[in-house]
């Protein structure tokens, strides 16, 4: 059953027993906020890598004490970076551990912020509805890169706190019970070695349910829900029902979960966070029906990659593309193969939208902060793992990566990290594979030139051209075979510019087409591309054409264009469409666009979205000059409310929307290019 917390539970413990030098780096909060002033009160005990000891924090905070074996100790500023400065420290020979107390007035936590922002990056930041401290935001003295960590936490108590790590203790002293105003303190400890701590405060109503183990001690499952959240009948047991399904499904595929907990906890900000332990999610997320389905069993298993084994984040982020692939598109998978290619088409056609000049490598890839990043760190990375699962063998694939997460575990990995593993589990050289799809930008375009048959003795004889671009890739290519009567896939390699293939059959075949499950990270052709909203999303030189007048509907249309876009636009004359040297947006209300697209000659509104919802999107396929989107609403108030819906369906060719609310979306249908095979005598 699921229980609230609602008395003490364990006696808090306290802090600093020891000055003794930690066996590794190492770290002791002793934290009080209070979200209402937005007030910050740390000690720290820290036991650095090195006696001259670097640390940061953010500009609001202010160390008010430094000592190391009871002497004071100076602090000496040294620069900074945004808010962030930097101070150092020299211990003195026969000290090991610097005592810090620092205090401050946060920020405070501006819940209009939309996704884009919280991906650039956050100060920390306060308020009663909510508080985050990110690990990147300098609120604690950050010993060494890994480093373990206990912290005591203490807010008001009507809040409840937390970081990733074992919760040791907790209680809850009510106001008048002798504690004065009140509080919640919690406990809670990191023993293996960590990246970074987040700290997370909201007023959350806690439900918990412990998921038992048949070899390793039980887990403890947490909702930390606002209460409306926690008042949506079945939404909380709906979370930790599929919290325990996602842990066991991942314990048979990797290996033991490696923690004690794993905890929801709704967020004011629209973030989407897996940690160590749990998982920090927007609350109004948290409440669509297909996140327990998606988007939570991504953030579980990012316990495993990423959180379980860390990325060595210089030599690229490969723990997004291994979680895209063994949760979204595993998921899609299972639902089924055309679900699966529909995802794959997506990464596919993502990419396509992304300019030559933001093609990174996966080697440079860190964060998904724009589209241009997540098209590749997300999509080309999970798309290597399809290949590579294509390559070696599902057995093979499954054995790598066991051995990853058995020999990496708590360590730092680089993708040769994970070449390593997949070679012992297959047995066979994969350097060749993995410098082509992590070291170089960029996909390969491919394409089969011709097909000839010829009959031969017993059967048939069928060559294939296949072209390439320059530099070649060394591809692993399915090629369909289409017959009268049946249609059959065979797999070729190819490693030259040009080459021609021989496949020996019964029969010739009447056609063949190219990867038309598209199994390969490649630059698809026009044929294969239906204009997406992506194209304009990430364009680096957008534009913005008016249709209406009314000023109300102008700076309507200015906001939205701002929103979807990732650059500033630049504002064109409608009579400048096909003029325009980037993609064009069209936006305005109703009549006003049907009469610009009249005018301009270009395809009318099409039939499928007339008079439908109080607001209309769609892409025009197939046309000369500069691509074009247009936005059609029925009023300027239609307009506003796309600002926050519009900029998360970048994959999709139309939508419809009434108010805020999408009602439906499709992609324009591209078919796939059959080349017929000439038949020799």
């Amino acid at each position: 059953m699921t229980s609230a917390l609602v008395a003490v539970l364990i006696p808090a413990l306290l802090l600093f027993a020891s000055a003794a030098r930690a066996a590794s780096p190492s770290l002791e909060l002793a934290v009080e906020l209070d979200p209402g002033t937005r007030r910050l009160t740390v000690r720290a005990e820290v036991s650095p890598a090195s006696r001259d000891f670097h640390f940061e924090l953010h500009e609001a905070l202010e160390v008010t004490a430094a000592t190391a074996r009871g002497k004071p100790v100076a602090v000496r500023p040294g620069g900074r970076h945004g808010f962030i400065r930097t101070w150092q420290v020299t211990l003195p020979p026969a000290a090991d551990t610097l005592h810090l107390e620092y205090t401050g007035t946060l920020p405070a936590l501006d819940p209009t912020l939309d996704h884009r922002d919280v991906l650039q990056g956050l100060s920390p930041a306060a308020s009663p509805g909510g508080s985050f401290l990110p690990s990147g935001g300098a609120w604690y003295p950050r010993p060494a890169a890994l480093f373990a960590y206990r912290v005591t936490l203490t807010v008001p108590g009507d809040q409840r706190a937390l970081v990733p790590g074992r919760l040791r203790s907790e209680e809850i002293a009510p106001a008048g019970s002798g504690h004065g105003p009140g509080h919640y303190r919690a406990r809670f400890e990191f023993a293996q070695p960590a990246d970074g701590i987040d700290l997370m405060a909201g007023p959350w109503v806690v439900r918990e349910r412990m998921m038992p183990r048949a070899s390793a001690e039980p887990v403890r499952l947490r909702t930390y829900f606002f209460r409306d959240l926690d008042a949506i009948p079945g939404l909380t047991d709906g979370y930790l029902d599929d919290t325990r399904r996602y842990l066991e499904r991942y314990e048979a595929e990797i290996g033991p979960y490696p923690f004690t907990e794993f905890s929801v906890v709704a967020s004011p900000l629209p973030t989407g966070f897996g940690l160590p332990t749990l998982t920090y999610l927007g609350a109004e997320v948290l409440k669509l029906p297909f996140i327990r389905a998606t988007s939570l069993g991504h953030e579980v298993l990012h316990n495993w990659w990423g959180n379980g084994v860390y990325v060595d984040y210089a030599r690229g982020n490969w723990a997004e593309g291994l979680t895209t692939f063994m949760a979204d598109y595993a998921y899609k998978e299972s639902e089924s193969a055309e679900a699966a290619r529909a995802m794959r088409l997506g990464w596919l056609r993502d990419f396509a939208a992304v300019p030559a000049a933001d093609q990174q490598a996966l080697a440079d890839f860190r964060s998904r902060t724009h589209g241009a990043a997540a098209a590749v760190g997300y999509g080309k990375a999970a798309m290597l793992f399809v290949m590579l699962r294509d390559l070696i063998g599902e057995d093979a694939f499954r054995g790598g990566i066991r051995a990853l997460w058995q020999t990496q575990q708590f360590r730092t990995a680089s993708w040769k990290d994970l070449q390593a593993a997949f070679e012992r589990a297959s047995g066979r050289p994969l350097d060749a594979f993995f410098q082509q799809w992590v070291g170089r930008a960029g996909g390969p375009a491919v394409t089969i030139t011709a097909a000839d048959a010829r009959r031969a003795e017993g059967g048939a004889r069928l060559t294939l051209s296949v072209a390439q671009n320059g530099p070649a890739y060394a591809l692993h290519l399915p090629v369909q075979l289409v017959f009268p009567d049946r249609e059959e896939t065979r797999w070729i390699d190819v490693a030259g510019e040009s080459e021609a293939v021989m496949l020996e059959m019964d029969a010739p075949p009447t056609g063949v087409r190219l990867d038309p499950e598209l199994q390969v990270w490649r630059m698809l052709g026009p044929e294969q591309l239906p204009p997406i909203l992506r194209q304009w999303i990430i364009t680096r030189a957008p534009h913005l054409a008016q249709a209406s007048a009314a000023p109300e509907v102008r700076e309507a249309a200015v906001a939205l264009s701002r929103r979807l876009f990732e650059v500033e636009p630049q504002a064109i004359e409608v009579g400048d469409i096909g003029k325009a040297n980037g993609p064009v947006l069209l936006a305005g209300v109703h009549a006003d666009v049907d009469a610009v697209l009249k005018k301009a000659g270009l395809p009318p509104r099409p039939e499928h979205l007339s008079n439908r919802g109080s607001a209309q999107a769609w892409t025009i396929p197939h046309r000369s000059g500069a691509p074009l989107a247009v936005v059609s609403a029925r009023d300027a108030d239609a307009l506003r409310a796309l600002l926050r819906p519009l900029p998360h369906y970048g994959a999709q060719s139309w939508l419809v929307f009434e108010n805020a609310r999408l009602v439906e979306r499709g992609v324009w249908p591209t078919p796939g290019q059959l080349i017929p095979v000439r038949q020799a005598p």
